[in-house]
């Protein structure tokens, strides 16, 4: 699950404390969530960039899933009203290259050429190879989410079409990586981008110890 989101100005402090203390936990407690990661924006916008890693697609669809999104916690409903923007895309996982995560990503969401999924595919193992790259990843907006009490709240979502995530530990390399992907060679099309750092990190494990 992807998505990537502005916060009122006013309200960036406090989101911050309620995405790691409550938001993150909460999410990681439901059966089939294994990784939450927030990103905060060096380059271009929004400032927020969060991607949830899931067992399968059949999690964010689950019953457990969906109790969750209906019935927030009062300070979850405080803080939904400080959202602006929100992209929130159910994605599926159409290429993954290399290991482990580094400090800074790259994400490119776009709108793909109906011929160009295999071409896109076909240059990332190269990308994941380059020094100071860690990992490339195809997502593309796979189930569309249901409308519930957290989404009334801010308002309706933006989906996601497909998106790019170059991810590494070292800025530089990223960038060059990006131009060198030249998504628009490929017949991506709306392609917005922005560079980030990782801001925190939870795991399932860690939630369940």
């Amino acid at each position: 699950m992807l998505l990537s989101f502005d916060i009122a100005e006013e309200a960036i402090v406090e989101h911050d404390d309620w995405h790691t203390h409550e938001h993150l936990p909460e999410r990681l407690s439901i059966p089939g969530f294994l990784r939450g990661t927030r990103w905060v924006a060096l380059r271009g916008k929004p400032r927020y960039f969060v991607l949830y890693e899931v067992e399968s697609l059949a999690t964010l669809t689950s019953a457990a899933y969906l109790q969750r999104l209906n019935n927030p916690t009062p300070w979850t409903a405080k803080m939904m009203q400080h959202y602006r923007g929100m992209t929130r895309g159910f994605c599926s996982v159409s290429a993954s290259f290399g290991l482990g995560m580094g400090a800074f990503s790259v994400l490119s969401r776009f709108k793909p050429a109906a011929t160009s999924r295999t071409s896109l595919s076909e240059m990332l193992p190269a990308l994941a190879t380059k020094p100071g790259i860690a990992g490339v990843h195809l997502l593309e907006g796979a189930v569309t989410p249901a409308m519930t009490n957290e989404q009334r709240i801010r308002g309706a979502d933006a989906g996601v079409d497909s998106a790019l995530v170059l991810n590494g530990y070292d800025e530089d390399a990223l960038e060059s990586a990006v131009r060198g992907a030249a998504l628009e060679r490929h017949g991506a099309t709306a392609i917005l981008e922005a560079a980030y750092r990782l801001d925190y990190a939870l795991t399932e494990g860690e939630v369940r110890a």
